[in-house]
C-alpha cells in the first residue's frame, strides 16, 4: 500500500521540516506546493515574490492550481504508480483555506477548481500541524514572502479554514500539536499517523 501524505498548517507551523522527516522514515518522494516541479519552481517565484506585481485574487487561486496540475501529473502520479509514498508539502486543501476563506473566493468555488486540477485526486492522509499563532508568528524570523506579509487578520482566517477543513473530514486528517521541540512534535506525529496508515492498507486490502 502507498499512500499520498499532505502537512498542512499555517505558516511557521513547521509543517516543512516534519514532512521532511516523514518522508526519511517511509522512504518516500518529497516534494512541495508550489514548486514541486519546474513549472512549478517558476510559479513559485512569482507568486511569493514580495516585491514583484501586483497579483489578484483570483488569479493566485488559478495559478495554484496550474501548479497542481503540473505536479499530479509529473511528481505525485508517477510515484505512487511506481509504489512509492509521496509526502508533500502543502496540498489542494491549501488552496481551500488560503484562496477559497482567506482571499474570500468560497471554499466551494476553490474546490470545484481544484478538483478538476488534479481529476479528483486529493492527498489519502492529511497531517494538520497545530500551533498558535503567536508562537507560529515568532518563528517567521527571515524575510517574509509575498503571501507571509498578507496581515494578522487574513492569517487568522487561515488558520481557522485548516481547523473546520479538518473536523469535516476526520477520518482524512490527523491534527497534531505542533508544539515543543523538532523531535517531541515527530513522536507524537509518528504515534498517530502509523494506525492510520496500517487502517489505510487495510481498507484497500493489503499492500499493493
Amino acid at each position: 500500500m502507498v499512500a499520498y501524505i499532505a502537512f498542512e498548517g499555517g505558516e511557521g507551523s513547521g509543517k516543512s521540516t516534519q514532512a521532511a522527516r516523514l518522508a526519511e522514515r517511509l522512504d518516500a518522494v518529497l516534494t512541495r506546493e508550489p514548486g514541486g516541479t519546474e513549472l512549478g519552481g517558476r510559479l513559485r517565484s512569482i507568486l511569493l515574490d514580495a516585491d514583484g506585481f501586483s497579483l489578484g485574487s483570483r488569479a493566485e487561486a488559478l495559478m495554484m492550481a496550474a501548479d497542481r496540475a503540473q505536479h499530479l501529473d509529473e511528481v505525485i502520479g508517477p510515484a505512487l504508480a511506481a509504489g512509492r509514498h509521496v509526502v508533500s508539502d502543502r496540498s489542494a486543501y491549501s488552496s481551500l483555506a488560503y484562496q477559497g476563506v482567506g482571499r474570500g473566493l468560497g471554499v466551494d468555488e476553490i474546490r470545484a477548481l481544484n478538483d478538476w486540477a488534479t481529476d479528483d485526486r486529493w492527498p489519502d492522509l492529511v497531517v494538520l500541524l497545530d500551533v498558535s499563532f503567536s508562537a507560529a508568528s515568532s518563528r517567521l524570523e527571515r524575510g517574509l514572502d509575498r503571501i507571509e506579509r498578507a496581515g494578522d487578520a487574513f492569517h487568522r482566517l487561515v488558520a481557522e479554514a485548516f481547523t473546520s477543513l479538518a473536523a469535516r473530514e476526520p477520518d482524512r486528517w490527523l491534527v497534531v500539536d505542533g508544539s515543543g521541540t523538532i523531535e517531541e512534535v515527530e513522536r507524537r506525529l509518528w504515534a498517530g499517523l502509523e494506525p492510520r496508515l496500517d487502517s489505510l492498507a487495510l481498507s484497500r486490502g493489503g499492500a499493493q
